[in-house]
C-alpha cells in the first residue's frame, strides 16, 4: 500500500484535519505542499513534523476563497515538485463569519461560505487536474451531517456548501475517470483538535459527553490521525477502484438512529 515518493498538495493544513493529514502522508513518504491563508508559524510547525518523519515539502500561503490564489498556489506546486499525485481539498472558510440562521443569512455570507467549499473544490480540482497523471487521488474533506440535516439552524452556508462539494465529487470522479484519478470524500465525525476547539467551552463538553456517552458506538471522539489514515488509505494503490464516494470516517456515529434514546439503541 505504498505512496512512497509521491507528491501532495493539502488545502489548510497547517493546523487541525490538514495537520494530521499532511502528518500521516509524510509517514509514508510523501512529500506535501502545505497550504496556510494566516498562520505561517503553524505552517512551518506542520512542516517540522513533515520533516521529523522523514519526507519533505513546502509551505504556501494562499486564500482558497480566491480562485486567482488558488492558481498561484498550483503553480508554486509545479515550480517545487514538477508533478502532483494527491490533492486534498480540506480548508476551512471563516465559519463564524457566515454562521448565522436561514432567516438572518446575506447573500455576502453565503458567497464566503460558497466561495471558501464548493467554489475553492471546483477551481482547486481544475487546476490540480492539470499535473495529476494516471494513479493520481483527489480527495475532499466535507461533513455529511451538515448537508442532510437542518437542526443545526446557523450552518445553512456551509452545511449547504458542504453538499455542493459532495455533488462535485461524483461529476469529477467521472470526469476523470478515464485519466485513472480517483476522486473521493470523507465526512469526519466530531473529531478533537478541528473546529471544536473553536465553540464555546460549554458546547464542546456537551458534545464531548453526548458522544462518550454513546452516540459514537467506539467511545471516543475522533481525532486529525484518523482522518489522515483514511485519506492515506484512498491514496494508496488498492483503492484505485474506488471512486465518486463520500465515506464517513467517524467511529460508527453515522449508524445510530436520532428516533430512538441511546439506552434503547445500545441495548
Amino acid at each position: 500500500m505504498s505512496v512512497q515518493g509521491k507528491y501532495a498538495l493539502i488545502t489548510g493544513s497547517s493546523r487541525g484535519l490538514g495537520r494530521g493529514i499532511a502528518l500521516k502522508l509524510a509517514e509514508k513518504g510523501v512529500k506535501v505542499a502545505i497550504n496556510y491563508h494566516q498562520n505561517e508559524a503553524a505552517a512551518n510547525d506542520t512542516l517540522m513534523g513533515v520533516r521529523e518523519r522523514g519526507s519533505d515539502g513546502l509551505i504556501i500561503e494562499a486564500d482558497v476563497s480566491r480562485p486567482e490564489d488558488i492558481r498561484r498556489m498550483v503553480e508554486k506546486v509545479q515550480a517545487a515538485f514538477g508533478r502532483l499525485d494527491i490533492f486534498v481539498s480540506n480548508a476551512l472558510g471563516e465559519l463564524f463569519t457566515y454562521y448565522r440562521c436561514p432567516l438572518d443569512l446575506t447573500p455576502e455570507q453565503w458567497d464566503k461560505a460558497v466561495d471558501s467549499q464548493a467554489k475553492a473544490f471546483l477551481v482547486g480540482v481544475q487546476e490540480a487536474a492539470r499535473l495529476i497523471g494516471k494513479g493520481g487521488r483527489i480527495v475532499a474533506i466535507t461533513y455529511r451531517p451538515g448537508g442532510i440535516t437542518a437542526s443545526w439552524q446557523p450552518y445553512i452556508a456551509q452545511g449547504s456548501a458542504k453538499a455542493a462539494l459532495e455533488s462535485m465529487v461524483r461529476y469529477f470522479a467521472v470526469a476523470l475517470a478515464g485519466r485513472g484519478i480517483t476522486v473521493n470524500a470523507i465526512t469526519p465525525g466530531i473529531t478533537e483538535d478541528s473546529i471544536l476547539n473553536s465553540l464555546p467551552k460549554s458546547v464542546q463538553d456537551g458534545i464531548r459527553a453526548w458522544h462518550l456517552a454513546g452516540w459514537t458506538p467506539m467511545g471516543r471522539l475522533g481525532t486529525p490521525a484518523d482522518t489522515g489514515n483514511a485519506v492515506a488509505l484512498l491514496c494508496s494503490e488498492e483503492a484505485g477502484w474506488i471512486t465518486g464516494q463520500v465515506i464517513a470516517v467517524d467511529g460508527g456515529a453515522s449508524l445510530m438512529n436520532p428516533d430512538f434514546p441511546l439506552e434503547i439503541q445500545r441495548g
